[in-house]
């Protein structure tokens, strides 16, 4: 036990900052439609799927000179449409429903929204944040059952708080402790789908049971066909109206031009029994004429990548409603609360043992003074 205590002490030290910042990043995103809806023109319209609305609106917005790479879709909190801009710039923009541009950057510091998802999710590095914050989650899972295993002989001294009694370390490792039993079933739901996401051997090993990830990645690919030039006035009502009756009654949710020659136009589709917001529903057509020449069910899929497709949804809090971004609010807080103040204990103690208390240096002795000699009276003559 002691040797578990001081694993989880020390790791703790040196990781709970970082967790602490994906706890927070991530509550915070949890309210990115609200945020945009009380910030940016249109944010609050509502969504329009009908087929000629979609085609007017992807007819304007790739015809312009700088089109855009892909578009993803307004959905039913947020009525923008957002566009992807090709290479790795960090251009983007945000559209009406009609196509027309309501506010674009060049620089993702212009979007709070936009810098805090690459902290949460990419730790402002990239495919190495990736990896980072994919290692951490599992930091934190490890924290979790490890902080299980060393509250349960403490367990009768449970107290239900908010905020440690005082800001002294033995009542902040109580309050540590405590809210991290109470809130251990949100972080290892949140940790868990934030690693499978950025660490794909680990989503495969969860999901080996369920599928081979042979077979996961085989239901994933493309299709290997050649398409041909993008067509200058290509028929985007064509090419919305074949997805919609391929997969009747699917929410249209990303358009994507190809992204090399000889590729193909993507379209993703969410049908109703999908949880993830933008569906794994993916249809293909040739960009030189708009025929469909490929499709996917997502309902069709291997059992393992259906179980993946609901990380996203469950760790983002895209189901459930607003109780359920409440729940997950909880839960980025919880996290934060603790990896910080796991910091703070560390550094202000590494050691972890209590501290000695300064002993008052004792006074000198007293010098002993010995009695003075009374002088003997003289005898008195008679």
């Amino acid at each position: 036990m002691r040797i578990l205590r001081l694993l989880h002490r020390w790791s703790g030290g040196f990781i709970g900052l970082l967790l602490a910042v994906l706890g927070f990043t991530g509550a915070l995103l949890v309210h990115e439609d609200a945020f945009l809806r009380a910030t940016v023109p249109h944010a609050a319209d509502v969504q329009r799927q009908d087929t000629a609305t979609l085609a007017a609106a992807a007819t304007r917005i790739f015809a312009a000179q700088d089109r855009p790479r892909s578009i993803v879709l307004a959905t039913e909190r947020k009525g923008l449409h957002k566009l992807s801009y090709p290479g790795e710039t960090q251009k983007g923009a945000y559209a009406d429903q009609d196509g027309a541009v309501v506010q674009a950057w060049t620089s993702k510091w212009t979007r709070p929204e936009v810098w805090l998802f690459d902290v949460h999710h990419h730790l402002l590095a990239g495919d190495a944040g990736d990896i980072v914050g994919g290692i951490a989650g599992l930091a934190g899972l490890g924290f979790v059952i490890t902080g299980l295993i060393l509250w349960w002989p403490t367990r009768r001294m449970f107290q239900l708080r908010a905020w440690p009694r005082a800001m002294k370390r033995p009542a902040i490792v109580h309050h540590h402790r405590d809210l991290g039993v109470l809130v251990a079933p949100l972080l290892i739901l949140s940790l868990t789908t934030g690693a499978t996401m950025n660490l794909k051997w680990f989503s495969q090993a969860l999901r080996a049971p369920f599928s081979s990830p042979a077979t996961m990645d085989k239901a994933s690919a493309a299709p290997k066909i050649k398409g041909g030039k993008l067509a200058a006035d290509l028929d985007w009502n064509k090419v919305i109206g074949q997805a919609q009756a391929r997969f009747p009654g699917a929410e249209v949710r990303t358009i994507g031009l190809p992204a090399k020659s000889g590729g193909l136009i993507a379209i993703r589709l969410r049908q109703q029994p999908e949880w993830l917001t933008n569906g794994r529903t993916m249809a293909w057509f040739d960009p030189a004429t708009g025929a469909m020449v490929a499709s996917r069910d997502a309902q069709a899929m291997p059992l393992g990548s259906r179980i993946t497709n609901a990380d996203f949804p469950l760790h983002a809090a895209k189901v459930g409603g607003l109780a359920y971004r409440l729940v997950m609010t909880v839960s980025g807080l919880a996290l934060t609360l603790l990896g910080s103040l796991a910091v703070v204990t560390f550094w202000g103690n590494p050691s972890g043992l209590p501290k000695r208390r300064k002993k008052k240096a004792a006074a000198p002795p007293k010098a002993k003074t010995e009695p003075r000699p009374q002088p003997k009276p003289e005898p008195v003559e008679a």
